[in-house]
């Protein structure tokens, strides 16, 4: 029989994780991109070789997004975009968790916490990135089952999709800006 457990951050609780987030990407600032992914990519290898509550894997699992978003060479995130990524990602870098990763069932709670807040952040990347990948995938579909050659190459079609994709991420993240607090960040912001 499943037990299901909830419970609620409060300010002052992502405050905390605020500061740990600055502090991280503080101490990440030495390190590579590469560093960065590869720091995330053990996380997940971790997270798959052992067994996690179904909360926490699922969210663990939205990291590789976020990794993908960064590598897909199709995708040509500009280096501020990237940026954002990367300072989100730079909490799996750190060696020392609010929770030991070894401890069985709750190891990894505070790394899907993290991992929660930085979806919310990114939401309109997210969006837009897999938006992006839904339409190349179809798009290749449909053009294969035509068979025949095409006028417009793969790079030009993926570019306009990836401009108004890209551009609506933006816009929307500004909307959002706009919306709190007078432009300000809100108290969930981590990036």
């Amino acid at each position: 029989m499943p037990l299901r457990i909830t419970f609620e951050l409060g300010p002052s609780d992502l405050k905390h994780f605020q500061t740990i987030m600055r502090e991280t990407r503080a101490a990440a600032k030495n390190l590579s991109a590469e560093e960065i992914i590869s720091s995330a990519n053990e996380l997940l290898a971790e997270v798959r070789s052992v067994q996690t509550p179904d909360f926490i894997s699922e969210r663990l699992m939205k990291l590789e997004v976020m990794v993908q978003m960064i590598q897909d060479e199709e995708w040509k995130l500009p280096p501020r975009e990237v940026t954002r990524i990367l300072n989100a990602l730079a909490y799996f870098s750190e060696p020392e968790d609010l929770i030991p990763d070894h401890i069985p069932g709750l190891g990894f709670l505070d790394d899907a916490i993290m991992v929660e807040l930085v979806v919310r952040e990114l939401r309109h990347e997210i969006e837009a990135y897999q938006d992006f990948c839904n339409y190349r995938a179809t798009e290749e579909t449909r053009r294969r089952r035509l068979g025949k050659a095409d006028h417009v190459s793969r790079e030009e079609w993926l570019k306009h999709r990836r401009i108004s994709l890209q551009q609506r991420m933006r816009r929307r993240r500004r909307r959002d800006r706009s919306r709190r607090s007078g432009g300000g960040r809100s108290p969930f912001s981590l990036l």
